[in-house]
């Protein structure tokens, strides 16, 4: 019977350390977003930022004339409150004053802040993350868990339809690919 109870408690205490299943970037976007991205036309990144010369404000903004589903902020409202777990790339917003990351927006894909067009507003979230992360690469990916809400966040860098209050973040090792 101890026996028994002691592997219960190591069971438990694995699944307590267990992190939640990995959502997908397209799960926070609505299926008619989906589609009109798959049917949208190639878009030209021939552009002065795409060649590292950068005269304007903000590198996320969105350019006119671009097909709308790559200005959407549609949001699922279903995934409003939700405990879930994101992988993406670091765009350093705030740091504390050991130089930790507290704030940043979260992109599903390497470079999307020095790349023109930006995801959509419902592609890029805003993480919160008091306890702050330490950044040496944006280009090192990431896991971020906590608590996502639908929440319209503008600023001059970028336009976001979520937000996350982050409980945990990490980097994404070998192991996890």
């Amino acid at each position: 019977m101890r026996r028994l109870l002691l592997m219960t408690l190591l069971l438990l205490s694995g699944l307590a350390h267990a992190e939640l299943p990995e959502t997908d970037w397209l799960e926070l976007m609505p299926n008619s977003d989906q589609k009109a991205l798959e049917a949208m036309p190639e878009i030209s990144h021939d552009t002065p930022e795409a060649n590292g010369t950068f005269n304007g404000k903000g590198g996320l903004k969105q350019e006119k004339g671009l097909p709308a589903v790559m200005y959407s902020a549609k949001t699922v409202s279903a995934m409003n409150g939700k405990q879930i777990r994101l992988g993406g790339y670091p765009v350093p917003l705030e740091t504390d004053g050991k130089g930790r990351s507290t704030l940043f927006f979260l992109v599903p894909y390497p470079g999307a802040c020095i790349h023109v067009p930006p995801p959509p507003p419902n592609q890029l979230v805003l993480v919160r993350y008091p306890k702050g992360l330490k950044l040496d690469d944006i280009y090192t990916p990431l896991w971020v868990s906590g608590t996502l809400k639908v929440e319209q966040v503008s600023n001059d860098l970028a336009d976001a339809a979520y937000a996350l209050d982050a409980s945990k973040v990490r980097v994404v090792v070998d192991t996890d690919l």
